[in-house]
């Protein structure tokens, strides 16, 4: 496995990046379903509810991916 200049793997520092943004949209996605909410647009928040979902379960694979990694 190639290590890059941060010292981790290439495939360890790409898993970390994208568990890393799927976790930081997640956050940022709770403001926009309390905004939609406020805006009254139900269907919205929904849609953002399910987005913010979905990178909870990308950043959670990524984790069970470096674990495998470190085991």
């Amino acid at each position: 496995m190639a290590t890059g200049e941060t010292g981790f793997g290439d495939v360890q520092f790409d898993l970390i990046s994208v568990q890393y943004h799927s976790l930081k949209a997640g956050h940022d996605y709770g403001q926009y379903v309390r905004d939609a909410e406020n805006a009254g647009m139900d269907d919205v928040a929904a849609f953002f509810r399910q987005v913010m979902e979905e990178d909870s379960q990308r950043a959670h694979r990524c984790h069970e991916l470096l674990k495998k990694l470190t085991d």
